[in-house]
């Protein structure tokens, strides 16, 4: 059985019972091969899957759960198929689609310099919202080059987060690119708000939770 069906299966069920915690080494993968006829993603992308946990780096990493993989439309279909929709899932779950190489994480070398764009979307207009930005994302709508690093959704209550990850903060034009970009795709009116954070300011956050929460003070 393939390690593939075993991650859907094992996401599919979502039970808070199931231990996620599984070192998964990307770099032990083999290439992905690409069927003939298949028509293929100018990047590959993985897809993860990662219940609400601690904001420690080295613990965070070891909730994220690898889901699959695609380089071409086709696998992507194959893949979704077996997801389960967001509003489907338990609130305080995270699904993460991201380019190949570039762990979903603040840390990694290619989103720490980088922000990423928040919405916050009512529970009846996630699931369309989220396959559309997976699919303006795979289909390079964003035209940005390289800026592009990964989409995450996390499902909340009473709404739903969808954030669209880039490499650059500082880069004005292309933040502002994909805004508008996002704008259009979901067809959000022009006063829809939407609020772009760097990484480095989350880092900073919560640093100084951890920084309260290791040396609690007397009232």
């Amino acid at each position: 059985m393939s390690t593939k069906y075993d991650a859907i299966k094992q996401y599919e069920s979502d039970s808070d019972d199931e231990d996620y915690n599984v070192d998964f080494d990307e770099s032990k993968l083999p290439p992905i091969e690409i069927p003939v006829g298949d028509h293929k993603l100018q990047h590959c992308y993985n897809l993860w899957y990662a219940r609400k946990g601690s904001h420690r780096a080295s613990e965070y990493s070891k909730s994220l759960h690898f889901i699959g993989r695609c380089a071409s439309v086709e696998q992507w279909w194959s893949l979704y198929c077996h997801l389960l929709r967001p509003t489907e899932l338990k609130p305080y779950r995270k699904l993460h689609l991201f380019k190949a190489g570039i762990k979903p994480m603040w840390e990694d070398p290619e989103n720490i310099k980088g922000g990423k764009w928040i919405l916050r979307l009512r529970k009846n207009k996630v699931n369309r919202a989220w396959e559309n930005v997976c699919m303006a994302m795979l289909g390079e709508q964003f035209l940005v080059g390289p800026e592009i690093c990964g989409i995450v959704l996390s499902t909340q209550y009473p709404e739903d987060l969808l954030s669209v990850w880039n490499r650059t903060a500082t880069d004005v034009g292309s933040t502002n690119r994909i805004r508008d970009v996002l704008k259009r795709i979901l067809n959000l009116p022009a006063n829809f708000p939407i609020e772009y954070k760097p990484h480095s300011d989350s880092l900073k956050a919560t640093k100084v939770l951890m920084n309260k929460s290791q040396n609690p003070k007397d009232d």
